[in-house]
Parts: C-alpha cells; structure tokens; sequence
C-alpha cells in the first residue's frame, strides 16, 4: 500500500513530465509488464474523471499499465455506481488517494448553463440526469450575478463542481467515510489545464460545497 501523500507525489512528477514532453514509460508498458499483471493489479491512486477525450489520465499523469485505477463520466459527477467503483477499489486494492480530475473548457459545465438559460424540451433523460448533478454547482454561481459573463461562470463552475463531486465522496460512502477516519485515505479534486497541460491540485479546504448539506443523493 502506496500512502496517500507519495501517491500524490507521484502524481504531479509524472504531470511535470507530460508538461514538460517526457516520456519515462518504457518499463510500464511493455509485453513484461503485461505479464506481471495478468493476475493482480495494484493500483496506487484512484482517479475519477471526466470523459473528455482530450484528459486521459494514465497519459496526463504520465502512468503505465496498472498504476490507475480509472472511473471515467462526463463532467465527472457522483452517482451510485461512480461510487461504488471508488469503493470498490479503495477496499480491493488498498489505493489511498483518490483524485476527482476536472478540466477546462468542459462540455458538460457548458451544456448546464446552457440548460439553465434555456431550458431544452426534448432532452435524453439520461444526458438530463449528468446536467441535474451539475446544476447545483452552476446556479449558485448564477445566483450571485455570473449569469452575464460566461466565460467566467464557466470556469467558476468548473471548480465548484469538481468540489461538489469531492465532498459527495467524502461524505455519500460510509465505507470511504471509514477509510478515511481510520485507514489514511485522501480524496483531493484537482483541474487540468486544456491549455497548458498542467494539473492544478485543490488545497484541502474546498469551501462551502464540502458539507454533507451540500450533497444531492
């Protein structure tokens, strides 16, 4: 079992080598590390991300075969199976950090506030119910008189979503609530830059967004 700060340590050094255009994978990919992995896995983090196909984490985070254990949805939102899957891996395979990775110029932020300006009338049910899970983190920011700058409410957005999505994990599972308390489990959010390829890691206190309160089950 990798601690939860040298995961994290890990983390931004193999970020600084996708930055910088590094590659240091050559022994995690190859046929013998295949091999090693056949009948076990032992991943050291744990990372919930958005879909997008231009943020896969074992490439951004400069990671081989079997180091991340991946949970992938768009907007990377908290839903029962999306936490059963942390879960699941946080117990089977002792990780103890957990990263929700958000990122620029996300398309699920954007269609939340286009939601909620004008709402649409024919919507999947299911893309609508990726949008509800958002929209708390966007209105409030509506609210507060961003609705006219949306560039701005956009990447505001961003963050406080990531956030929602960290204190729904920290505080929806009793088995991470456990985890947490007693066995060294860190659940972090973390923004990855469209732009400059940079992953900029949350401090610890994530605001308002991380109460129970906050949390739509």
């Amino acid at each position: 079992m990798i601690p939860a700060d040298e995961a994290l340590s890990r983390l931004k050094l193999g970020n600084a080598r996708f930055v910088a255009d590094v590659d240091d994978l050559s022994v995690v990919t190859g046929q013998t590390r295949r091999a090693d992995l056949v009948e076990q896995q032992n991943p050291f983090a744990i990372i919930l991300g958005c879909s997008d196909s231009r943020v896969p984490a074992e490439i951004v985070f400069n990671q081989g075969l079997g180091d991340l254990f991946v949970i992938r949805v768009a907007g990377n939102i908290v839903a029962p199976s999306l936490l059963g899957s942390v879960e699941f891996s946080a117990v089977a395979h002792s990780a103890r950090l957990v990263v929700v990775l958000g990122h620029t110029q996300c398309g699920a932020i954007r269609a939340t506030v286009s939601e909620l300006k004008q709402p649409s009338a024919n919507r999947s049910p299911n893309l609508q119910s990726i949008v509800n899970r958002i929209q708390p983190s966007v209105q409030t920011l509506m609210e507060a008189g961003l609705e006219s700058d949306e560039e701005r409410l956009i990447q505001l957005a961003t963050r406080a979503n990531i956030r929602a999505s960290v204190a729904h994990l920290k505080h929806g599972s009793q088995i991470l609530e456990n985890l947490i308390a007693h066995e060294g489990l860190k659940i972090v959010g973390a923004e990855y830059s469209l732009e400059t390829g940079k992953v900029d890691f949350f401090q610890d206190g994530v605001g308002e967004e991380d109460t129970p309160a906050a949390i739509e089950h």
